[in-house]
């Protein structure tokens, strides 16, 4: 099976900010700024803190959020050349192989570790950090994004 495709920005940022907010560190931080911020909402109400530290905690939780889901996708989408190019995948049997208009290049399907389906994306996972999107507006139709799916499944497993 073969697909050709395209990067759309507002689609892209959304898959980086899934990406991210599916990271157990950033989901245990995202935990921990909440429990803070919200004990000192209470701590506050009971006048048992200064108004400052309640501030301190709720600018805190608003600079978290503002990097995670602004500045890190909008930075990793303004640094990867990636995501202004144009591709040909080919699904095979033995290997994904990914061309551009500058040469092409094949993974055997061990080299990939796992997949993960978001909205508007296949991720496909070399490792926990590093991974290559796959748009599922490239297929054709519903059938050849079944079987995309299933071909994914059978090759690397859903995690």
């Amino acid at each position: 099976m073969t697909i050709q495709f395209g990067y759309d920005k507002k689609e892209v940022i959304q898959a980086l900010r899934y990406h991210f907010l599916s990271r157990p560190e950033i989901k245990i931080l995202l935990v921990l700024v909440n429990v803070f911020a919200i004990l000192s909402a209470v701590m506050f109400g009971l006048k048992k803190i200064q108004p400052i530290s309640f501030l301190a905690f709720s600018l805190l939780w608003f600079v978290l959020m503002l990097v995670i889901w602004r500045f890190l996708p909008g930075s990793i989408y303004r640094r990867s050349a990636t995501f202004k190019d144009h591709f040909m995948m080919h699904f095979m049997e033995n290997e994904v192989v990914l061309e551009t208009e500058r040469g092409a290049k094949g993974w055997p399907w061990a080299a990939f570790s796992h997949f993960v389906e978001s909205h508007y994306f296949f991720h496909l996972y070399f490792d926990a950090r590093s991974f290559f999107l796959v748009p599922k507006d490239a297929f054709r139709d519903i059938i050849e994004l079944q079987e995309v799916r299933e071909m994914f499944r059978k090759k690397l497993g859903k995690k």
